[in-house]
């Protein structure tokens, strides 16, 4: 991997601020992509790569879009799972025999070029997406970046890889059992499985055709909220959309998750494979505490007994039948895991199927009283993590168990965000899975997104930090709005009236990043400070974040007069928020206080 690619990171977040601020273009974000995707160690992760010529040529169109114009996924690199149409480009499924070329992509990925994310390739799979493994493709096995005699899972295991390793910044993956949340945890990623009929599952070559959802895998949780707000919607071509979909919203009213009660399973509802798994879940549940968040001990049994109708019930004959006539024609063209897998399918009958759809409802109804004490529900999002060798040598039973805690959700039609959870002591990655009801994947999100910030550690395996839960990765009510205040207007401060009288609502202090220059305006009543931005060499300013009601923040913005006006500060934690800036103008000749670290600090030291 080249050192230009280790300077920055492809996670959204990252690459917003880079183009912002005029640091890179997205051809020079392609370039480290295409250098990536070709080195070494990529064995198993690309089954089709995107002629580079093409995708420069893509790059360079974005190049010439100017910064008030710009989509709002502009140059991300993104892969696609190869179950997944792309127009013109081969769709697999991890089958050459299968193979077709399809005239229209699927509605998910023609949102997100058409919202200017780069389109990379299409990435490895288990085979016909039967899998949590991530060994059973003619296409090669993709490496454990953290160490190669593990497995990656799967299905989607080369998706998972190309993110992890940071070679896109997304990638877009199915779910059906574990797909998306399994080889997340392996990987040290965030792999969102949002609530069925969110995401249009046209295009995508089925594995349980009812139950299917197309995922998101991410670095952080932001990235999977920003991707999901541009590609949720309603698809009157898909019987399995929803209507839903058209209104959703994807910010949370959660503000903070103190008080908030979470369930977590029973000790007798716990399984582990090894020490280290066990250790590092309860280590994660002793981390949700100290964000006084109250545990509260969840009976499994009706959760586990609807994961179990996945892989020994009639659900195995729905994986058949999106597959029969290719299976019956072509019978040596699957792994012989697979044959087995899918021939046990006819082995239902109708019946069969009835008595398990009747059960399944009863179980729905069974855990319904959870969701209303509860904001959510806390698993490992996999019991170990096993090695490939054990894989091959007990395929179906070892995949089998790791689908533990993620087979039910989607037969329970729930939403559920697998976040990374720190390392074991022997490097490897270990995570848990936030689950809850339809439609709460905002807020699941969100629980996710303070979760990894107080994990810390690394994104994916690309060694760059996670970044500091920031402002705006606060999430506040739809009707309120972020502003950051310098001076008078800080508590205490003789205008800190104006924020409060309009329900303005303390958040957080903070520091601007190190390229501020704060000066002392003569002649202001009350005295007054202003917040320059500089080219030269800058300092950190301390500031206070408040939230307005957006039908107040008129009437403040209003009142902010010349020099003084409202515009983007970049804070030390990475992001970004709006608050008070200076006109450069009015800093000649006054007084460069910015040694003070702040207007407060310069106050103080003015009345002693």
């Amino acid at each position: 991997m080249s050192l230009t690619h280790r300077l920055f990171s492809l996670d959204i977040g990252s690459l917003r601020r880079a183009y912002g601020e005029e640091m890179l273009t997205p051809s020079e974000v392609v370039e480290v992509t295409l250098t990536a995707t070709s080195g070494e160690g990529n064995e198993g992760i690309w089954i089709h790569r995107r002629d580079a010529d093409d995708l420069r040529a893509e790059a360079r169109k974005l190049d010439q879009i100017p910064p008030h114009a710009r989509p709002p996924l502009y140059g991300l690199p993104f892969a696609v799972k190869d179950s997944i149409d792309v127009a013109g480009v081969p769709t697999t499924v991890a089958c050459p025999e299968f193979a077709y070329v399809p005239n229209q992509s699927a509605p998910v990925v023609e949102r997100l070029r058409a919202a200017g994310a780069l389109f990379v390739g299409k990435t490895n799979l288990d085979q016909f997406a039967t899998g949590l493994v991530g060994v059973r493709s003619p296409y090669g096995i993709p490496q454990n970046p953290f160490d190669a005699r593990y497995v990656t899972g799967g299905s989607s295991s080369g998706s998972a890889a190309a993110v992890a390793r940071g070679q896109v910044s997304f990638a877009v993956a199915t779910d059906t059992a574990g797909s998306g949340r399994v080889p997340a945890a392996f990987n040290n990623i965030v792999g969102l499985k949002p609530s069925r009929g969110l995401l249009s599952t046209r295009g995508l070559v089925p594995a349980c055709r009812s139950i299917d959802c197309m995922t998101l895998m991410t670095l952080v949780c932001e990235d999977a909220r920003d991707v999901a707000s541009v590609v949720t919607g309603f698809d009157p071509a898909d019987p399995f959309s929803r209507p839903e979909a058209a209104r959703f919203q994807w910010r949370s009213g959660q503000v903070s998750w103190a008080g908030s009660r979470v369930g977590v399973p029973r000790p007798e509802d716990l399984t582990f494979g090894d020490t280290a798994a066990r250790e590092q879940f309860e280590s994660a549940c002793a981390r949700l505490e100290t964000m006084e968040i109250t545990l509260e001990r969840v009976d499994m049994t009706p959760f586990y007994e609807a994961g179990a109708l996945l892989y020994a019930g009639p659900w195995v004959a729905e994986r058949l039948a999106g597959l029969e006539t290719f299976v019956h024609a072509h019978p040596d063209a699957l792994l012989p895991v697979i044959r087995k897998i899918l021939a046990s399918g006819a082995e239902y009958r109708g019946t069969d199927t009835f008595r398990a759809i009747h059960r399944l409802a009863e179980l729905r109804r069974a855990i319904e009283p959870t969701w209303s004490r509860l904001e959510a529900l806390v698993v490992p999002t996999v019991p170990f993590h096993p090695q490939i060798e054990a894989v091959l040598a007990d395929p179906i039973e070892t995949n089998a168990r790791l689908g533990c805690y993620t087979t039910f959700a989607n037969l329970l039609d729930l939403a559920a965000v697998a976040v990374p959870g720190g390392f074991r002591p022997d490097g490897l990655p270990s995570g848990v899975t936030f689950i809850g009801p339809w439609g709460r994947d905002a807020s699941l999100l969100t629980l996710g997104s303070a979760f990894h910030a107080k994990t810390g550690g690394s994104l994916g395996a690309t060694g760059q930090p996670v970044p500091p839960l920031g402002t705006m990765s606060l999430e506040l009510p739809l009707d309120q709005q972020p502003i950051a205040v310098v001076g008078a207007h800080l508590s205490g401060g003789p205008l800190n009236h104006q924020l409060t009288d309009r329900g303005g609502r303390f958040l957080r202090s903070a520091r601007t990043a190190p390229r501020y220059r704060l000066y002392a305006l003569p002649g202001t009543k009350p005295p007054k400070p202003g917040l320059v931005r500089t080219l030269g060499e800058g300092a950190r300013i301390e500031l206070e974040v408040w939230a307005l009601p957006s039908e107040t923040i008129g009437s403040f913005l209003a009142a902010v007069g010349a020099p003084l006006a409202i515009g983007t500060i970049d804070l030390d934690d990475g992001s970004r928020v709006h608050g008070f800036l200076c006109e450069a103008h009015a800093a000649e000749g006054a007084e460069d206080i910015s040694s003070f670290g702040g207007w407060r600090a310069y106050v103080g030291r003015r009345a002693e």
